[in-house]
């Protein structure tokens, strides 16, 4: 692997743990300032109090911006940029456009992109294609590529397994470094996912649900083997962000934040 990658790849993961909690905040473009992202920087913060927690956030390059000139680096997460966007008006809303470019995340310092495929869609040719030339550009650059995949039938994004299984094996064949699935319903159908993917397999949180059934989602999904979670609004439409990140955060990383912060003094005390 391109060493550029593997260090940037590096930062998407915890570093006790290995798993990676990552919260998407493109929503504002496909649906407007929906709750939780009226005020972006403001939720940023309040999501990312807790910087052991949270290993990336994905964003558009305006909002991207916005956090660069608002807030330190040193108090954000990894910023993946990403590069599709439809709108929920349009006709044609499940077919992605390509927005921006590997050069603009590494011109704004973003360490990964993301791009968004869906499958079983009329223009589902188009998008592979742009993920293919996506992900050559990742690779010229070194540059760790984030794809989310989902596979729609009648209009309806699908929860079958073998639907999901396809989904993100597509994505480790076109060169991605990590995928976004819907979750299979199941440990042992999350299981059959990774099993048939040589990358790291994350789930989306999906519609807001209640925090019990998003959390119990999250346990059931890292026992059966996720690497982690790409959750949303299930994190930023919180009335608690803070008090709920931490529940995610302990059922990803396994470990308290008090633990983690052990744990590394430990590693680096040896490593001395």
């Amino acid at each position: 692997m391109n060493i550029g990658k593997k260090t940037r790849l590096a930062n998407l993961f915890h570093p006790v743990s290995g798993h990676s909690l990552i919260i998407p905040m493109d929503h504002g473009a496909t649906l407007g300032p929906v709750a939780g992202l009226v005020h972006p920087m403001q939720t940023i913060t309040k999501l990312c109090a807790d910087l052991e927690l949270v290993q990336g956030l994905v964003l558009h390059r305006g909002v991207m911006e916005h956090v660069v000139q608002s807030l330190s680096p040193y108090d954000t997460p990894s910023r993946i940029l990403h590069l599709s966007a439809s709108t929920t008006v349009s006709p044609r809303s499940t077919e992605k456009a390509l927005v921006a470019s590997v050069e603009d995340a590494i011109r704004m310092g973003a360490v990964a992109v993301s791009v968004h495929v869906n499958l079983g869609v009329q223009a589902e040719p188009e998008m592979v294609r742009d993920f293919g030339l996506v992900a050559s550009r990742c690779r010229e650059w070194g540059m760790p590529l984030l794809a989310m995949m989902y596979t729609r039938v009648d209009g309806v994004v699908s929860q079958a397994t073998h639907h999901i299984c396809s989904a993100a094996r597509l994505a480790a064949e076109m060169g991605a470094d990590l995928v976004k699935v819907v979750y299979p319903g199941s440990a042992e159908a999350m299981r059959e996912v990774v099993e048939g993917c040589f990358i790291p397999v994350l789930i989306a949180g999906g519609e807001k649900a209640s925090n019990a059934e998003a959390l119990s989602m999250v346990e059931q999904a890292m026992k059966g083997g996720a690497a982690g979670v790409c959750m949303g609004r299930n994190l930023f439409q919180q009335a608690n962000m803070a008090g709920f990140i931490a529940q995610i955060g302990q059922a990803v990383h396994g470990i308290s934040h008090v633990e983690a912060l052990a744990n590394q003094d430990a590693q680096h005390s040896a490593a001395a």
